[in-house]
């Protein structure tokens, strides 16, 4: 049934990714002569001392993992009969996870390589909610598991 509490755990997982396209992923404040760098999951953005955006480059790669990642949540809410294709689904999201970190973690990385700065910038409230919607997958996959082994005592019983 979709109101079981694993359902909810993955709803919030597409929440997660939904502020993960929504805010701000990553900051550099401190490059050379006042400018910084912001990096949304759509574009990563250079800024003047002003505040005026100088360059802008697309990101395209980050949305759309996230956006994946969100609409295989919610594909997973509604296959609540069949618990083995859902937690198969949560593996694999999991997986999808761990890429949408490496990616911006790795591009984050590329940037401070560029400029040869040894401060690696702040990691802002979109980052850290990629990291919450794993620890919610974790939690569905443990109650989809809960749920299996309790229909399996129930079968045996009969």
């Amino acid at each position: 049934m979709i109101q079981r509490v694993q359902s909810i755990f993955l709803f919030l997982v597409a929440v997660s990714m939904g502020l993960t396209l929504s805010l701000e992923l990553w900051q550099q404040v401190g490059a050379e002569a006042g400018e910084s760098f912001s990096l949304t999951a759509l574009f990563l953005e250079k800024y003047n001392s002003a505040g005026e955006v100088i360059q802008s480059d697309s990101k395209w790669y980050i949305a759309a993992l996230a956006s994946f990642i969100g609409f295989l949540a919610i594909i997973s809410i509604f296959q609540f009969r069949n618990r083995g294709r859902q937690m198969m689904l949560n593996m694999i999201n999991s997986l999808f996870m761990v890429g949408l970190v490496a990616t911006v973690f790795l591009t984050t990385n590329g940037i401070n390589s560029e400029l040869g700065l040894s401060d690696n910038g702040q990691y802002k409230i979109g980052f850290w909610a990629i990291l919450v919607a794993m620890v919610f997958n974790m939690l569905a996959n443990r109650f989809i598991r809960k749920d299996e082994a309790l229909v399996r005592s129930v079968d045996r019983i009969r």
